[in-house]
């Protein structure tokens, strides 16, 4: 979408950077992994199809993606294709009950940087993004029944199970925001700065 063209999210490990022209050739070597296209539920794509697809990242209104960054190689390199580790996204509907919804997706394409929390990290600062920038006032992730490790985070963000499907394959979690939660993701992004450049 086009809010968040300019605007870059610093935590404390990672650093979320708008999904531009120069990230598309090594985003799209990661997903001609046949692994992160079962866990995303990914068809594969050619490069130019990818280039297309970022481009309607850009545009479209009812789509926000990040790249994560590891913030130590980014800092030490000044190198964003380099220290790129994966995405975040959200998908922006209207629940049947009038409210604003954002289904929620992560992914950890380096293998070098799982289990280090930086899927976490990167997506307690997507979620209070979504909160605070886009007025989002519930969030919904569908994951692979197989994939344990991400049901389990999404359990610890405060995500709760609301159905479950055999013929997909995948559980569905969701969130409704209450201030309470808004404030402990704060609380869990303390010190993250959200800035917005002109470009």
């Amino acid at each position: 979408m086009k809010k968040n063209k300019n605007t870059r999210i610093i935590g404390k490990n990672v650093i979320l950077v708008p999904y531009k022209r120069q990230h598309v050739p090594k985003y799209h070597q990661w997903m001609e992994s046949p692994e992160l296209q079962l866990l995303t539920a990914s068809e594969p794509l050619t490069v130019d199809e990818e280039y297309e697809m970022q481009k309607s990242w850009l545009t479209d209104e009812d789509k926000c993606t990040f790249i994560i960054l590891e913030k130590s190689v980014f800092d030490e390199t000044n190198d964003e294709i380099g220290a790129m580790i994966g995405d975040t996204n959200l998908f922006l509907y209207s629940s049947d009950d009038s409210l604003r919804m954002a289904e929620a997706e992560i992914m950890i394409a380096e293998f070098s940087a799982r289990r280090k929390r930086r899927g976490w990290e990167a997506m307690l600062l997507m979620l209070r993004y979504g909160c605070e920038e886009l007025n989002v006032e519930k969030f919904q992730v569908k994951i692979s029944l197989d994939n344990d490790k991400s049901i389990s985070m999404f359990q610890k963000i405060g995500l709760t199970k609301v159905s479950e499907s055999a013929v997909f394959k995948e559980i569905t979690l969701e969130k409704q925001v209450d201030e309470n939660w808004k404030l402990w993701l704060k609380e869990e992004t303390q010190g993250s700065k959200c800035i917005v450049t002109e470009e």
